[in-house]
């Protein structure tokens, strides 16, 4: 039989149920099958259409299986439809996944109802509704539930979820051990008792602030859990829908840490850990304020490890910052729980005294810092002693501000290593007026080169046999327009101190080597020319170049210039200073200790050192006509030197007495007042040879 020849017999045995085929037609949201007993179509809505991609047309007379059932499931559904026609076994709804026009899947839930019509011919229709859009929607729910679980796996983060009242309902933790109790002592139970008080009490305040406001709110707090102090910072929502709120809390202890380290350095001295200079100004004030309102006094010190800048160039910065660091301890411990001391950098401290009656009450604390530096610091197996100044002013005696207390204290410090060091002063105003006078200094000292406001001035020195001049010493002078003449006790320690007699120094080898050539010409004669050179210009890497280009220039033998070093240079044992002298010698340059007899290893330094000449101090010579001891220690410098190669020179010859003995002991050469004093270029051009 034809297809059409079938759809007529179709169509006409149906006919009584168009009304409800009209009703079918109308709705297209839902597909709308109808098959008869053999499960042909013979109804097909436009709904059906619209799921499975067949018209009316092309369904119409085919079959269920054949049309939209999946292969694996048709002999199923064909025994399911026969059971249902034969045996009146329902073919119960359910979600299937049947088959587009175009092979796709199509996930539909389908019911089903089998009734007899007037032709006493079974049928059955099919009522799906497409689930697409409900398949969507639970995949991106059960993909965001997946995204959220994994989000929750991977952020260390704690989540609690809360009544309104703080009662927890649910939570999340990837590790159980950061929870402060366990699950069944918390869950259903309020979050102020599940904590310790205050940081319930902190929780429950909290929770009140956010359900009045639609922001987040967080706060930090802490707890000490098995693996130590720990912080945290809570941030805290409001779901007024629910009459619930989230908690989110994470662990912020090392964040809290490098905050912590951070103000650390910010308020505290990285070495000695002490105070620096801006807590220390900053509880200066606090004192101040403190001292005014309770009307009592405060006193502010200004310590000052003596000589350290010569420890530090000697013995190396790894002493000097193992030192700095011994005497904070030893400062700290002798002090008042309320007092403060602090590093304002260097070798300087300062300290605070509060709460004071009078001025004599910080006198016991005074005593106690001097006596704390009595024993010896002992370091890498070497014993040194180190002794402190002190300078205190006092308020409101000495100033009403910090800043005029500060200065005063440090003018005051001044004044006590003026007075023999190891002791203190309290500030007066005639220490301000030194104190003036040594700003001033370094004011001027800057730019006296650039206005020549320096000049060399040479003292002769002569053989003692026949007192023959042979050479002389270079020595500056400062003249300046403001103060007048100053003398090289006041500004040389100043020039060291500012690292301004590097160009010094230079200044006074290219004068001295220059004056030395114009000289040498006139007279005819091989004279020689001694400088002195600082412990700051050996640190000055262009040292030796700049020597042996400035020879080369003024056409100066390097045997004529003899470099003039002090004890003091050579006590560090740095290797730079080793390289240098090293670099001199093979240069041709001769190297005389100066100031000999005035330190603590002399003889030791003259093994280790390649010294041409050795320079015995004033302060012998002065004695040697009047005390027997100068006499006999200078004698026997004198032969130790002959012994060793070294030519003696004697400084601060004043007397024909002082003359005879040094030629009695065979001295070489000799200078002082006695012989001539320290000329200029013009007086010793003039001199006879």
């Amino acid at each position: 039989m034809k297809p059409s020849h079938v759809g007529n017999i179709v169509a006409h045995q149906y006919v009584t149920n168009d009304p409800l085929h009209q009703l079918f037609d109308a709705v297209n949201v839902i597909s709308v099958q109808g098959y008869d007993e053999e499960r042909r179509v013979i109804y097909w809505n436009k709904g059906s259409e619209l799921i499975y991609g067949y018209t009316q047309e092309e369904a119409t007379g085919k079959k269920l299986e054949n049309l939209i059932i999946p292969k694996p499931m048709q002999e199923l559904v064909i025994k399911a439809h026969r059971e249902w026609i034969k045996n009146d076994i329902e073919i119960p709804a359910a979600e299937l996944t049947l088959r587009h026009k175009n092979g796709n899947d199509v996930c539909v839930f389908s019911s089903h109802v089998l009734f007899t019509n007037q032709y006493n011919v079974k049928q059955m229709y099919c009522i799906d509704i497409d689930l697409a859009e409900v398949r969507q929607a639970q995949e991106q729910a059960t993909f965001k539930q997946q995204m959220l679980e994994t989000i929750f796996t991977a952020i260390p983060d704690l989540f609690f979820l809360m009544a309104d009242d703080g009662t927890i309902i649910d939570y999340h933790v990837n590790n159980e051990q950061n929870l402060y109790v366990l699950p069944e002592h918390f869950i259903g139970k309020n979050i102020a008792i599940s904590l310790p008080k205050n940081v319930g009490e902190l929780f429950i305040s909290h929770i009140e602030e956010v359900k009045q406001q639609k922001s987040i709110v967080s706060f930090n707090y802490e707890l000490t859990m098995p693996h130590g102090q720990i912080f945290y910072e809570a941030r805290l929502s409001h779901l007024a829908k629910y009459d619930q709120v989230i908690a989110i809390i994470r662990d912020i202890t090392e964040q809290q840490k490098a905050a912590d380290l951070i103000r650390h350095q910010a308020y505290f001295d990285s070495l000695t850990n002490l105070p620096n200079r801006f807590l220390s100004l900053d509880r200066l004030n606090q004192m101040l304020s403190e001292a005014k309102r309770n009307q009592r006094k405060t006193a502010i010190l200004f310590l000052d490890i003596d000589d350290f800048k010569k420890i530090n160039d000697t013995l190396g910065h790894e002493i000097g910052d193992k030192l700095l660091v011994q005497s904070a301890k030893r400062l700290s411990r002798v002090l008042r729980s309320d007092d403060t001391v602090g590093r304002l950098g260097g070798d300087e401290f300062i300290v605070l005294l509060k709460d004071l009656s009078s001025q004599e009450a910080a006198m016991e604390s005074v005593e106690s810092l001097l006596k704390a530096f009595r024993s010896p610091f002992t370091l890498d197996g070497r014993e040194l002693m180190l002794t402190i100044s002190i300078g205190i002013a006092i308020f409101p005696e000495n100033g009403t501000s910090s800043s005029d207390l500060i200065r005063n204290a440090d003018t005051a410090m001044y004044q006590a290593k003026a007075s023999g060091r190891n002791t203190y002063s309290f500030f007066t105003d005639e220490m301000n007026t030194i104190m003036q006078r040594r700003f001033q200094l370094e004011e001027q000292m800057h730019g006296a080169l650039e206005r020549n406001e320096f000049e060399v001035y040479y003292q002769p020195q002569y053989t003692v046999l026949n007192q023959e001049i042979i050479g002389a010493e270079a020595l500056l002078r400062w003249n300046n327009n403001s103060l007048g003449n100053i003398t090289p006790d006041e500004f040389i320690p100043i020039a060291e101190h500012t690292g301004l007699i590097v160009p010094i120094g230079r200044y006074v080898i290219k004068q001295a080597l220059t004056f030395l050539n114009q000289w040498q010409k006139q007279n005819a004669l091989n004279y020689s020319i001694s400088v002195n050179l600082s412990p700051r210009q050996f640190r000055d890497p262009g040292l030796v170049n700049f020597i042996k280009s400035t020879l080369k220039e003024t056409h100066i033998a390097a045997s004529c210039l003899n470099l003039e070093i002090t004890e003091g240079v050579l006590m560090s044992g740095q290797s730079y200073i080793y390289q240098a002298i090293s670099k001199l010698k093979k240069l041709g340059v001769k190297l005389a200790m100066d100031d000999f007899g005035t330190g603590y290893s002399s003889l030791n330094y003259l093994r280790q050192y390649p010294f041409d000449e050795l320079k015995i101090d004033r302060s012998f010579i002065q004695g040697i006509s009047e005390n027997k001891p100068d006499c006999d220690l200078v004698k026997a410098t004198i032969a130790m030197s002959h012994s060793l190669g070294l030519t003696v020179v004697a400084e601060g010859v004043e007397t024909n007495e002082q003359l005879t003995l040094l030629q009695d002991m065979g001295c070489n050469v000799c200078q002082g007042y006695l012989l001539n004093r320290p000329l200029t270029i013009q007086q010793l051009l003039k001199l006879p040879k």
